[in-house]
């Protein structure tokens, strides 16, 4: 590890890295493109699986479709982006989704619905190499003094365009049809696939073995990235930050698609998409707060915790208040502290893990928010659906589990970050 993990930096910034670094300027124009796309396509699918079903667990199977296939393909995912070129990886990814979203257009009735679970599968499971294939990528097109900055200026796009385009999306649903939206994402993909294509990324991947079958050098490939994880512990340990504020998150998330229709049932997409929006809006603050007042990374593991338990704290918040627009302010904090939570673990991440292995590395913290989402959002459906809670319930119940899980890493993570912390700074003074 690196005095820059522990140390401040001096950062440029974000006009000037996108100035500057051709590659990471064309890496983030294709994530651009391509995540307005998604957003819209996200709104359309949540507004008509609530048209066509009307149903809170047909509503959390969507989530759950796009979630937990992508987690369980990430290990074999993580593989191929260490082994094989991650640009062209990439590519390929958005030229197959550009053709699958365009499945969506079949969908017209309620007996058709089970298309949009095969096409939504589909979609996740060939994507599920593209998000590893860049964070893998990302420190390969940057210099150091560029890697926080690089970050959160992908973060805070992640977050805009989800403001921008969950709001716009809702809008266009609503105005412009379903139809429409889905043409768009399917362009939006080949638009991505056309900047990828002209990056260049340089890359550090190990052979493919060629001892046994593919099943079985996959295999043996996937538990050596694991054990990776569990020999380099502070490594194993960045990887589960995320999935900490997942594990109730997750399900949170899925029930703002429902504050959502409660606020203004006959104009569903238009209140998801403005509660979606603020969630956006927050994503995108955090990063760029905590890039400007957190600069000593030795303070970030603790960050991590507080960050989690202060997302609970919001979430809490909306349990027990009237429901209206204003809600959004409280959505807008609580997901400022997770965007946070998730640029400043990426960042340490990326420091600690080598190039050879990262791909892997990524892909299984990825199975692990994926997995924790899974979770959290089956079972509040489950909930609702057997009408155990009523939705107001169900929103305490996750926000307490959640606070839980930022106090568990305050007391069981920081401690063990401190003392790697020193072992750090021992072996640099002694050197």
């Amino acid at each position: 590890m690196s005095s820059a993990s522990t140390a401040a930096t001096w950062e440029v910034g974000y006009v000037q890295l996108v100035r500057q670094n051709v590659m990471f300027r064309r890496l983030w124009l294709g994530n651009v493109v391509s995540l307005l796309g998604d957003w819209f396509n996200t709104i359309a699918l949540y507004a008509l699986i609530l048209q066509l079903t009307g149903s809170e667990l047909a509503l959390g199977a969507v989530f759950i479709a796009k979630m937990l296939p992508s987690g369980l393909a990430s290990p074999v995912a993580g593989l191929v982006v260490d082994r094989f070129n991650r640009r062209r990886v990439m590519i390929g990814a958005d030229l197959i989704r550009a053709v699958v979203v365009l499945g969506f257009l079949l969908v017209d009735e309620a007996s058709e619905v089970w298309l949009i679970y095969l096409f939504t599968v589909i979609q996740v499971v060939v994507g599920s190499v593209f998000r590893p294939a860049q964070n893998s990528s990302v420190p390969n097109i940057t210099a150091p003094n560029e890697l926080m900055t690089a970050n959160a200026l992908m973060a805070a796009t992640w977050s805009t365009l989800l403001a921008f385009g969950a709001a716009a999306g809702g809008f266009a649903t609503a105005y412009l049809g379903l139809k429409a939206v889905f043409v768009l994402d399917s362009l939006t993909y080949l638009v991505s696939a056309w900047f990828i294509w002209r990056t260049v990324i340089p890359q550090k991947t190990d052979p493919v073995r060629s001892d046994g079958s593919l099943i079985t050098t996959a295999f043996k490939d996937v538990l050596a990235g694991w054990r990776h994880m569990i020999e380099v512990p502070e490594v194993g340990r960045m990887a589960l930050a995320k999935a900490t504020w997942a594990i109730a998150g997750g399900g949170l998330v899925f029930l703002l698609a429902l504050l959502g229709e409660a606020l203004e049932p006959a104009a569903a997409s238009v209140a998801i998409g403005i509660l979606f929006a603020a969630r956006g809006l927050g994503t995108g603050v955090g990063p760029i707060v905590a890039r400007s007042l957190a600069r000593d990374r030795r303070h970030w593991p603790a960050i991590l915790g507080v960050c989690v338990s202060v997302s609970a704290l919001c979430y809490l918040a909306i349990g027990f208040m009237p429901w209206t627009y204003w809600i959004a302010g409280l959505i807008i904090v609580a997901h400022a502290t997770s965007g946070a939570n998730w640029v400043l673990s990426n960042v340490l991440l990326q420091e600690r893990t080598e190039d050879r292995w990262r791909g892997r590395v990524f892909a299984t913290e990825w199975l692990a928010v994926m997995v924790a989402d899974t979770v959290a959002i089956l079972a509040a459906s489950l909930i609702l659906d057997a009408e155990m809670l009523d939705l107001r319930g169900v929103i305490l119940l996750l926000g307490g589990v959640q606070f839980f899980c930022g106090a568990l890493w305050l007391i069981m993570v920081v401690p063990k970050e401190r003392l790697f912390q020193k072992a750090v700074a021992a072996r640099q003074g002694s050197g």
